[in-house]
Parts: structure tokens; sequence; C-alpha cells
């Protein structure tokens, strides 16, 4: 769906823009809710040039006639039947403002008005490409009321009735209708075909009225093409009805072919004239005088024949400006074409003669234009002369100028010429120099793991744990052998412990922390064996695993002779007499241990070999205790 609101901002010229908003906040003041609607609105949405403004206000328009005319407005007529007033703004704006309202036909072409609402006002219209509205006001600017769903014939390219009884009840819709298919190139609808060759067999054309007689016949001035429009009325008959006298032969041809090339030039080089003037004598060069004036009473709008009156007065003026003192330099006939009234500048150019005056139109078309690309857009940049600095529109206008004149002949005068209009350079940055923050790492969040990566783990920490203690056990160096503990040792009977737990049927129990002690036999003192030369041998997986604090575990008296696992080296091992045995067999209260428990001399030397294994006497004093309750014989 297009946006309309831009369109009434990008459609328009600057006149008729300035032209919709005076009468739009005219019309609020007076409470009256205003619409663009009729042709206007039609050539917006079908991307034509908008022609004219047909402006449509919910009261009487014809109140605001004091205020348009003190907004800059230029009355040129009005029809009071319709409330109806016809205004010129800046001589370039045409606009019709009128007051929304229904009709009624009792005869062919005889209306009755009455006040109805802007929908009412839509239906009431000639065809379905005219009745639409953009609503102007607060609110709802830029809304599209479309009840007959006219963009769907502009799309189509289709002229469709909105009355069935269109043609019948309003005969000026013929002539209409030819006028705009030739200005077009639409194609009518079917059934309206139908309909516009019923009533032109009827002959329903010659009840139009004068007024709008005159009316058609003054928008011909205002076509674009207006010969083929005009060649169009005729063929079709209904200029016999309008104006018999005014045909293709009352048209100078060539002379309306040469003033339309004369206007392309102009507008290329940004003029703008109104050519309706200037059209309208060519389109009756060839009248005679009388039927001249009589089309011209016809006109009801009085703007385009003072527009014709005005158009040889305006043109002697601006002759005489262009060829005097003031147009020495080629910058001040520049100006002077642009400040002129274009339509002027149309009709001199188009009938001026003479060298002088020519030659100041052919450099106007091309010497002069070539100025404005001199500009050196680059040195401009350098000198910091930008387009956001304000002025820079009046910049380049000089530079253009000066080119123009002749002064700009080298870089070293362009810079000259720019100097003045060159800003001052900014101030160097001021740079504070801050410490240096400390970056601030973010650990990233650890995933969530699954349950079997989490076991495996454990089960990888716990044989890594495992290799580590074996790997410290095999790697002691003799160094640090001296200062290790003890072996630890279970203090033991007579017997020999691997033969006495055989016969009391259970194992001798160790305790989980395994301190350093002297063995104590009956007989003889034990000497705490010196420690091992450490040896790196691999793990034996016979060795049972330490047990665990506070747990009493039987160990085989091959276990105990194992090495101990070294403490660290900082700490001296103390002796410390052994504990009896909680599960050691009663012994004879006559026989007393001749020796007390002594703490283990630290060895200075390290032996080469094991302590020898104890005498065979102490283990047959110990089989003698090996049945408690049957004392030995005395000798």
């Amino acid at each position: 769906m297009p946006d309309y609101t831009h369109l009434l901002e990008t459609r328009l010229t600057i006149d008729q823009k300035q032209a919709l908003n005076a009468v739009t906040e005219i019309a609020r003041a007076h409470t009256m809710t205003v619409y663009l609607t009729g042709g206007a609105v039609r050539d917006i949405v079908s991307g034509s040039s908008v022609r004219d403004l047909d402006v449509s206000v919910q009261g009487n328009a014809l109140k605001l006639r004091k205020d348009l005319e003190k907004s800059g407005f230029v009355l040129a007529g009005e029809h009071e039947p319709s409330r109806t007033l016809f205004a010129y703004f800046h001589r370039h704006a045409r606009l019709e403002i009128s007051s929304t309202r229904t009709e009624h036909f009792a005869k062919p072409g005889r209306a009755e008005y009455k006040s109805a609402g802007i929908l009412d006002d839509l239906r009431r219209r000639d065809f379905t490409a005219n009745a639409m509205a953009l609503s102007l006001n607060e609110g709802s600017y830029g809304l599209l009321l479309d009840p007959l769903n006219g963009t769907a014939d502009i799309q189509s390219q289709h002229l469709r009735l909105v009355s069935n009884y269109g043609f019948l009840d309003d005969p000026i819709r013929l002539a209409r209708a030819t006028r705009f298919l030739a200005r077009t190139g639409w194609s009518m609808e079917e059934r309206t075909k139908v309909r516009y060759g019923n009533a032109k067999s009827e002959g329903v054309i010659e009840s139009i009225s004068a007024y709008q007689r005159g009316y058609e016949l003054e928008e011909l001035a205002y076509e674009e093409d207006a010969l083929v429009v005009l060649r169009a009325l005729e063929s079709e008959g209904w200029m016999k009805h309008l104006f018999p006298a005014w045909t293709h032969h009352s048209v100078d041809a060539a002379g309306l072919q040469r003033l339309h090339e004369k206007l392309v030039q102009l507008l290329m080089a940004g003029l703008h004239p109104d050519a309706a003037a200037a059209a309208f004598t060519q389109l009756t060069a060839k009248m005679s005088s009388s039927n001249l004036g009589a089309l011209k009473r016809l006109f009801p709008r009085r703007g385009l024949l003072q527009d014709v009156a005005s158009l040889e007065r305006d043109a002697k003026e601006f002759s005489k400006r262009l060829l005097s003192k003031e147009t020495a330099k080629p910058s001040q006939t520049w100006k002077l074409f642009h400040n002129a009234k274009p339509e002027a500048v149309l009709w001199l150019f188009f009938t001026g003669k003479g060298a002088a005056l020519q030659a100041r139109f052919d450099n106007f078309f091309t010497k002069w234009t070539e100025a404005r690309q001199k500009i050196p857009y680059a040195i401009l940049q350098e000198m910091r002369i930008k387009p956001e600095l304000e002025g820079y529109a009046d910049v380049l206008d000089k530079t253009t100028f000066a080119f123009m004149d002749g002064e700009l002949t080298s870089e070293e005068t362009i810079r000259k010429f720019l100097e003045p209009f060159s800003p001052p350079a900014p101030p160097p940055p001021v740079i504070i120099r801050r410490p240096r923050a400390v970056k601030r790492v973010v650990e990233p969040k650890p995933k969530k793991k699954s349950a079997k990566a989490l076991k495996a783990e454990e089960a990888a920490a716990a044989a890594l744990a495992l290799g580590s203690v074996a790997a410290e056990a095999t790697t002691a160096q003799p160094a640090t052998a001296k200062k290790t503990e003890a072996k630890p040792a279970i203090k033991s009977e007579a017997k020999s412990p691997a033969k006495a737990p055989a016969k009391a049927g259970a194992k001798v129990p160790v305790k989980s922390e395994a301190k350093p002690a002297v063995a104590v036999t009956k007989k003889k003192k034990s000497v705490a064996a010196p420690a091992k030369k450490s040896v790196v041998a691999k793990p034996n997986a016979k060795v049972a695993a330490k047990p665990k604090s506070g747990s009493a575990k039987p160990v085989s008296a091959r276990a105990v002779k194992k090495v101990a696992p070294a403490k660290p080296a900082h700490k001296k091992p103390v002796a410390k007499p052994a504990k009896k045995s909680a599960s050691r067999k009663p012994v004879d209260k006559n026989k007393k241990a001749k020796a007390a428990p002594k703490p283990a001399a630290k060895p200075t030397k390290q032996p080469s070999k094991p302590v020898a294994k104890p005498a065979a006497k102490p283990k047959k004093a110990a089989s003698k205790l090996a049945k408690p309750g049957k004392p030995g014989k005395k000798k």
C-alpha cells in the first residue's frame, strides 16, 4: 500500500504545497474539514503530473474568500450555485475550492445542489478515478477515501462511470470522457462504453449549460498536447456543441510545436513556466478576432485571459533588462533569468529576435550552465567547506558565479576565493591518560557433565593416586632413607610369628597406626632391624593395601616384614614402646620378661644385609607357651 503522506510531500511542486497548506490552515480556522479530491488525487495515485488542485471543504467555501485574499491568493472567479471558488497562488498553482455536496438532475444538465458529507460528495462525481479523496485534517492526514474502488480502475487504466445514468444526467461528461481518454490513452470500460454510445445517439449533449461549455473550452488550453485533444473532440462531434468556430484549422500547429520545444529547454535549465497562456495564443492563432472575443467571454475563470493579456507587456520589460548595463556580467544575466517571471522568459524566448538577444539565451543554456560543473568539490572538502556547513548553498552559488565571470583561473585563485568561507580548524583532541584497568578474567562456567563422565574421571583420579603412591615408595633415594622412621614391628612372642597363629587358629591383628617398636622375647632382647637399602623394585600385587585408620585387619608374617611407607623427612622418628596386643595369649606368671622394650637407636650406618633371624632357642621357649593353662614340668 503506498504512503500517501509521502506522495503529498513529493509529487507536488513547491507552490502547490504552499497553497495546499494555506488553504488547510484557513479551513481549520473556520472549523471545516478539508480534503484533496478529484483529478489531483487521480494524478498522484497514477503517477502523472498534478495540473491543478481540487479542494473540498465540509461547509460553505464562499466564506473563505476574504481569508484567501489575505493569504496571497488571487481569486479568478466563482460559481455561486455550487459554492465554488477559483484561485491562483503565486501565479503558478491553480486551485478549485468547492463545498461538499450532492447533485440532483430534474432535467439533463440542470443540477440542483445540496450540502452533504465527503462520502456523498464522492459518490455524485462522474468517474471512479475522480471519486477519491485524501484527508488533510489532523489525526487523519494522508488517509485515502476510495468508496468506489477507483484505485483498481487506475491500475487497469479503465474509465468507469460512477452512476449508470451519469451521461444522461450531466451530458458534459461525454466531452470530458473524450478529453481524458485523448490525454491519457486509457480505454473505456465496456458498460460505460455502451452507455456512452446510447447518450451520444440520443443527442443529450445539446442540453449543456453555458458555464459548462466555457469550463471545458478553457481546459483545452491547460492540456500538454492540446492539438491532439482538440482533434479528438472535433472527431466525436463535441466541438460543434461547445464552440463550432474552434477547429484544428484555427491552430498554428508549427508554432505550437516550436513553443513546446522552447518549454522543454527552459524546464531543463531549471525554469518552470505555465505555458497555458502561450499555448492558447497558438491554438487560436488563425481564428478571427470576433470569434476569439466570443470565445473569451465564455470562460468562467479570468486567470487565463489575464495571463494572455500580460504576455506581451511582461516580455518587453524582461527584454529591456536583459540588454541593459545591469547584465554586463554573465552572473548578473543568470540571476535575471531566474528572478523574472518564467512565463515572460518563455514568451520572449519564443518571439524574441535579434543577435544580442539570442546570444544571451544561447549562453544561458550552454556556456553558463557548464560553470556549475567546474566547482572543485575536492578543494571544498580539504578546506572544510562541507554540506553540513551553514550557508553551503550560497557558497556554491558564489563559486559558480565566479567561474561564469572568469575570476577563477587557477587553483591558487580558487583557494584564495574560498578562504573567507573556510571555517577554522578544530582544536586537537585532549587526550586524558588513565591507568590501565586490570582485566578481569572471567572463568567460563563449567559445563555439566554426565554421570558416565563423572564416574570415568573418578576412576582415572583413583588410578593416578595409586600410581603416584607406588612411584614414591619405589623411587626413594638412599640419602633420604636415614630420615625415615624405623620399620614398624609387631610385638612378638617367643615363638615365631609365622607358626604361632597356625596353632592358635587365628591371625594376629595389627593396629592401624604402624609405629616403630622393638620386638620383645622372653630370653633375649630384640634389636630393631636397621632400614634396608632401598631398592627400586616393581610393585608386588601380593602386598596388602594399607588398612584404614581405626581398623584391625589380620596381616600375615610376610606382610609385616615389608618396607613401611616413608614419612616426611623433616620429622625425626621417635621410638615408642610397643603396646601389648589385645589378642595375646596368657603367659605363665612365674616367668617374667628379663628385658624391657627400648626405643630403637638410629642406625649410624645402613647395613648392606638384612639382620639375621633370631636363634632357635627363643622358638623353643615360645613353643612351651603354646598351650595356656598347662605349665611345663619343673626340673
